[in-house]
């Protein structure tokens, strides 16, 4: 029997893990707007994924209709409906902007927005609840949960236009 782990990840979506009999560790993030993200992790350091797959609406339900995942896709739909109002958004740390080397607490997104950052995806790597202390780098992917609005204002924080 395989073990499978279910994490809310609020304002996200849900993060299944489980570990093959191989001995190889997954994790799927089955995300509120549709989208997937699934994880191998490497077996000498749990927490430092291989490779990450990011899979948009078609691609996730083309492969869970291949995985026959009926309970997964209704699981996702299940939660959308949980937390009206509370959205997810990615921002990508371009080249150039003000936070590009700065430390995460600097752009006091909470604070000024209302959002939180939830996890930093730098290349392979994914930071879950960074502190404010996590410098940012050009090419980091910010993801943030909050108000349309809230999400809205964050953007253009993080693009310098505001």
């Amino acid at each position: 029997m395989v073990d499978l782990d279910e994490t809310m990840l609020p304002g996200v979506g849900v993060r299944y893990g489980l570990t093959t009999r191989a001995g190889d560790r997954l994790a799927v993030v089955v995300q509120r707007e549709g989208g997937a993200e699934v994880a191998v992790f490497d077996r000498r350091d749990p927490d430092r994924a291989r490779a990450v797959f990011r899979l948009d609406a078609e691609e996730t339900g083309v492969l869970a209709e291949l995985l026959g995942a009926p309970r997964l896709t209704q699981r996702f739909v299940d939660l959308s409906r949980e937390v009206p109002g509370l959205r997810s958004a990615r921002f990508l740390v371009h080249a150039g902007s003000p936070f590009d080397g700065r430390p995460l607490g600097e752009t006091r997104a909470r604070t000024l927005t209302g959002c939180s950052i939830v996890a930093v995806v730098r290349e392979h790597d994914v930071v879950p609840s960074p502190g404010p202390a996590e410098v940012l780098h050009a090419g980091d992917v910010l993801v943030a949960i909050g108000s349309d609005a809230g999400l809205t204002q964050l953007g253009a924080r993080l693009d310098g236009a505001a």
